[in-house]
């Protein structure tokens, strides 16, 4: 079965930190790019960031830059995205999408004090 599974979320105060993991399975992985999107509640999707199949390139969305970092473990199939300086603006369900045509369940991360 052909799926992607996030976990790590949680509650975090505001600066602080959050790893967040992907699973996949049932699938190749290391042909394909990857991304983190985020979604708050009522409102649309957000990207986050894109992750090469190599890792050879990166990107970022500017309002996480320098304060998230996205990785891969391709032998292990895995995606993580390391958050820091967490902010309430960071508060949304985080899905990772494998080239789009993948979703997994989505996490709930909530940045409060």
């Amino acid at each position: 079965q052909v799926h992607l599974m996030e976990s790590g979320g949680g509650l975090v105060q505001p600066g602080g930190s959050l790893t967040l993991s992907c699973a996949a399975s049932g699938l190749y992985f290391s042909n394909d790019w990857m991304n983190w999107v985020r979604q708050v509640p009522g409102k649309g999707l957000e990207w986050v960031a894109a992750i090469s199949p190599g890792s050879g390139r990166i990107v970022y969305t500017d309002s996480v830059k320098d304060r998230f970092i996205v990785s891969r473990d391709n032998s292990n199939k895995t995606l993580n995205l390391q958050m820091k300086t967490l902010k309430p603006d960071d508060t949304a369900v985080y899905y990772c999408v494998k080239d789009w045509d993948l979703w997994g369940q989505g996490t709930q991360v909530t940045v409060s004090s």
